[in-house]
């Protein structure tokens, strides 16, 4: 079977798997389709967890970014993983025990107030369409290349497919889809990480192929030879970092801190039945989501090796036949600067923009774009960081089938995360905002269909911001975890370990830290992106990296207003106390 054909059968049985789970597991009731019924296995959950984790952003762009940012790319290993472990210690068994099913009703509660529930949700709908525009764009690229179609179509048809099994099958149906997409999504991930591994060094575990001798008779290391051979075209040392200290610093933190106040991965800690499972889900997941990201390093150094092997110097009629497949979807292009017919690979940004074919021809044979040519710099390869990944099997010559195992993989990432997302709004929507602030006699079935529509009216939206995003996939995630360190994480984090804060406090603190945070990223990305370099950041600190600012500024101004308002109720000291102290404690039952 051809590799298209083996792209197609893939795709199909992995979508056919995803559906049929969907539907044998729909939600028959609000708590199935918020919670999965609050009785999920650990296990089963530390698995689904690690599904909605690891979206586009982790298989499609990090090793991608990592692949050109060499070490700045590790801002986001470091950032991810960290935050894991402080979301797994900090607050999911502390907000499992609470038992509501969602953080806006954890945060209405604890503030006693619809206003701070109501604020809660604004910031988890910014949150959490800024996230899925991420996923939505890393559906359109795996289906504009594997399917042949435009990224605009791609991103349309990811979207019938999230409603099928998200709108359907509500938190229960996503939970056991997300188990299988887990298990499709690594699987696609190691294969060609082992298979590249070999080629590459000869030795078949990528974690440590990375640290061996190239395969080539050179003697050098793997990152030595990519030292060498990037500073040859004009790049620095892979292993050398541009960014400065406070803003990789910034970047971290902001990751680290967004992944405690991520809605989506928190909810998935009230789906097993009790707290101390929360834990062990936790500890799961863990394990699973460092399968990835260990072996993305690597996987990020194969790929550019193996890129400027394959492009760098060759001659644009004797391209690749991976360059030409990418080339029709405007994901990557070669501008024939000085008409030598020969690609130059240097560095900085061949296109004044990403790239869009003309319909013309030039003197190489090359596909002509209309973007501007940038005449700063040499760099004649306009490459789309998020393809890497994808590409990396057709770069390396691997069997058909592991390319079309990448491409169900990438599919099944971007997929996953995007459906335990529209969950989350949809919910909010319909549990948050009418059954608990407006509308609290809706019956069950009324607020089920609210949520159904809710998901439905966020799939429309987050297309369009899959269509037309901010940045690249995982640029567009970090500013989610940006919102969310600024916003959610301090009103979650002093609900749970201080009983002084109060409603208004709360409130005054989340609004700050999502005003601040959004108008900055919408300033450098959207309103005046000419200005986003580091000579007009604030400190220094890159969009990426400022929702650590917005959470200082959320806790500074949260302290302030409490300290000029009044006390919250005794009844919310003994809420947290129940939160906090384990069951049977000595004092426990005093309260």
């Amino acid at each position: 079977m051809s590799t298209q054909g083996l792209i197609y059968l893939f795709v199909a049985v992995s979508f056919a798997l995803y559906i049929g789970i969907a539907v044998w597991t729909r939600a028959g009731s609000t708590k199935e389709f918020y919670v999965a019924g609050g009785g999920v296995n650990p296990i089963v959950n530390g698995m689904a967890t690690a599904a909605d984790w690891m979206s586009a952003a982790s298989f499609i762009s990090m090793a991608g970014l990592i692949a050109f940012m060499g070490y700045d790319g590790s801002v986001y290993l470091m950032g991810w993983t960290g935050g894991y472990v402080m979301l797994a210690l900090l607050l999911a068994p502390y907000l499992r025990k609470f038992g509501q099913f969602t953080v806006p009703d954890f945060i209405g509660t604890r503030y006693y107030s619809k206003v701070a529930r109501t604020v809660a949700v604004i910031c988890l709908i910014f949150i959490s369409f800024t996230y899925i525009a991420g996923q939505m764009r890393g559906v359109g690229i795996v289906f504009s290349r594997f399917l042949d179609v435009s990224v605009e179509l791609g991103v349309i048809i990811g979207m019938c497919i999230v409603f099928f099994y998200a709108v359907l099958g509500g938190m229960k149906g996503i939970t056991y889809t997300q188990v299988a997409q887990y298990c499709v999504l690594i699987f696609a991930y190691m294969v060609p990480a082992f298979f590249i591994s070999m080629l590459v060094t000869g030795n078949p575990i990528p974690q440590i192929g990375l640290g061996s001798t190239v395969n080539d008779g050179s003697g050098m290391y793997v990152l030595e030879k990519l030292d060498s051979s990037l500073q040859a075209m004009g790049f620095s040392a892979y292993t050398d970092g541009s960014k400065s200290m406070i803003d990789v610093f910034c970047i971290t933190a902001a990751l680290m801190i967004g992944t405690a106040g991520l809605p989506h991965v928190i909810v998935r800690f009230f789906t097993v039945p009790k707290a101390s499972d929360a834990r062990k889900s936790a500890g799961w997941a863990l394990i699973f989501i460092a399968l990835l990201y260990t072996t993305a390093p690597a996987v990020a150094a194969f790929a550019r090796l193996n890129f400027n092997d394959s492009v760098a110097g060759t001659s644009y009629a004797q391209a690749p036949g991976w360059f030409k497949n990418w080339e029709k979807n405007n994901l990557i292009a070669f501008a024939d600067k000085n008409d030598d017919g020969v690609m130059q690979v240097a560095a900085g940004d061949a296109f004044k923009g990403s790239p869009e074919f003309t319909g013309e021809t030039g003197p190489a044979g090359n596909r002509l774009v209309g973007n501007e040519l940038d005449p700063a710099n040499t760099n004649e390869v306009y490459v789309d960081k998020d393809i890497m990944v994808l590409a990396n099997p057709e770069i390396a010559q691997l069997p058909g089938w592991v390319i079309a195992l990448v491409a169900a993989g990438g599919l099944a990432a971007a997929l996953s995360t995007a459906a335990g997302l529209l969950l989350v709004i949809s919910t909010a929507v319909s549990h948050d905002l009418l059954k608990s602030t407006f509308k609290p006699n809706i019956s069950e079935k009324g607020e089920l269909l609210a949520a159904r529509i809710a998901a439905t009216a966020a799939i429309v939206v987050a297309g369009v911001l899959g269509i037309y995003p901010p940045g690249w996939v995982a640029q567009v995630v970090a500013f989610a975890f940006g919102l969310a360190a600024a916003s959610l994480f301090p009103a979650i984090f002093l609900g749970i370990f201080s009983k002084a804060m109060n409603k208004e406090g709360a409130i005054a603190g989340m609004v700050t830290g999502l005003a601040f945070t959004f108008l900055y990223i919408a300033y450098f990305k959207l309103w005046n992106p000419d200005a986003n370099v580091a000579d007009n950041w604030l400190l220094g600190i890159s969009p990426e990296g400022i929702g650590v600012v917005g959470m200082v500024l959320n806790f500074a101004v949260a302290f302030v207003v409490m300290k000029m308002t009044s006390a919250p109720p005794v009844e919310v000291a003994r809420l947290v106390d129940s939160i906090r102290v384990p069951r049977g404690a000595s004092g426990a039952h005093a309260h």
